[in-house]
């Protein structure tokens, strides 16, 4: 398992490398002053002298990138050109909004979409199946805006019993915390169990028709036992893929979902930085994404060791 991760942990580190280059470079070429934006409505030509000189603005690209990647080699991300507050605090002040928002959206998503698409397999072409794949595809074709601002209607206006906006820290308090956290969680939850309920319920098909299964059921053991205990791990393999990937995606911030429950997570953040040509505020946030990509990708790799140790060339 060992050699199986370092080889996993080696491959990731030029792409993060790759990423860097990418982000510095694209950034750059977009159009707009930074310096020009940050001057105001006067647009001083003193002023803008400054703030190209303070944020080394005024000197080549490939001079700026090197002197960025002295300042991550000390584990300096920079200052918002926009406030002057570090990029590293502002991050570590919307991570912590954006990781639950990411957590509670996977749990809803797994609460629903394994049971069902594990239910709809096993009863193949009966009314269950064809219900689960109608919710599917409305869960699929549904807007996160749209359902967001009709639960708020429903569920806030309507009937009173959540909160429609705002946030509260979880450790500030953890009731009022949830309450408002329970619906942005269901609307992010909802795409996201119609992917995996289709998707399970395709691999259960699958496994289910292998002949382990079969041979599995012809020793005697229930039915249930042979799902659960069979069929179910084998078919867990590309569930984990995509909730590994629809993970990264989550906590690189759900821009229209924070939006319309004014959620001040790295969506709303993001954003804003790219309004304002706030480059160190961009670049920062991109790395710990891609960086936030990398690591969950090697624990999906790690995890289809554990379901299949053939992946990483131990005997299954």
């Amino acid at each position: 398992m060992l050699p199986f991760v370092v080889q996993r942990v080696l491959t990731a580190i030029p792409t993060l490398a790759i990423v860097t280059v990418m982000v510095f470079g694209i950034q750059r070429s977009l159009p707009g002053d930074p310096a020009v934006i940050l001057a105001g409505e006067e647009q001083d030509p003193q002023v803008i002298a400054f703030i190209r000189e303070k944020y080394r603005l005024d000197e080549p690209v490939p001079v700026q990138y090197v002197a960025w990647l002295g300042q991550l080699a000390r584990g300096d991300l920079g200052v918002s050109m926009r406030t002057g507050e570090p990029v590293t605090s502002l991050i570590l002040t919307k991570l912590p909004v954006t990781v639950q928002l990411s957590l509670l959206s996977i749990l809803v998503a797994i609460l629903v979409a394994i049971p069902a698409g594990v239910i709809a397999a096993t009863r193949k072409n009966t009314g269950w199946d064809v219900a689960g794949t109608v919710v599917a595809l409305s869960g699929l074709s549904i807007p996160n805006f749209w359902l967001g601002i009709m639960l708020i209607l429903f569920v806030s206006v309507q009937l009173g019993w959540l909160p429609a906006s705002g946030y509260v820290p979880f450790f500030e308090d953890p009731v009022d915390n949830l309450r408002r956290m329970i619906m942005p969680a269901i609307v992010l939850g909802t795409g996201l169990a119609a992917v995996l309920m289709r998707q399970m319920r395709s691999s259960m098909l699958e496994v289910l028709s292998q002949d382990f299964v079969r041979t599995a059921t012809a020793k005697g053991a229930s039915g249930w036992t042979t799902i659960v205990r069979h069929a179910m791990r084998n078919a867990l393999i590309p569930v984990v893929t995509i909730l590994g990937l629809q993970l990264g995606t989550l906590l690189s911030g759900a821009v229209l979902t924070e939006q319309v429950f004014t959620i001040p997570g790295f969506g709303k953040l993001i954003v804003d930085a790219v309004f304002n040509r706030d480059y160190a505020v961009v670049q920062g946030v991109v790395l710990f994404t891609a960086t936030a990509y990398i690591v969950i990708n090697l624990a999906v790799d790690v995890l289809y060791a554990l379901l299949d140790p053939r992946i990483s060339g131990g005997r299954a």
